[in-house]
């Protein structure tokens, strides 16, 4: 069974950084990527990548947000800066399996940007 754990959510002033990280297991994922879900909002695409590191991003976060993935340690990251407090959200880590094309989500990691 797939599954996906994220850490490195927390508080963080505006302006600041903040890392996420993802680790994967129990599949090989093609497509990984991030989604956020602020109070009272739906839940939005972050950034996706590829296995060959091909990205995509949401406009909000075009130049702020970085995301990378490790194949081999089937992890994807999610490095945030310039923080705003409109990126203040629950964050969840997304992947597809490879050859089933299930869609796998983690619990979700609180980021809390104060102004």
């Amino acid at each position: 069974q797939a599954q996906l754990v994220e850490s490195g959510g927390g508080l963080v002033q505006a302006g600041g950084s903040l890392r996420l990280s993802c680790a994967a297991s129990g599949s090989i994922f093609s497509i990984m990527g991030w989604y956020r879900q602020a109070p009272g909002n739906q839940r939005e695409l972050v950034a996706t990548i590829t296995r060959d590191g091909s990205t995509n991003y949401a406009d909000s976060v075009k130049g702020r947000f970085t995301i990378s993935r490790d194949n081999a340690k089937n992890t994807v990251y999610l490095q945030m800066n310039s923080l705003k407090s409109e990126d203040t959200a629950v964050y969840y880590c997304n992947a597809n399996r490879r050859y089933s094309g299930m869609t796998d989500w983690g619990k979700g990691t609180l980021v809390t940007v104060s102004s």
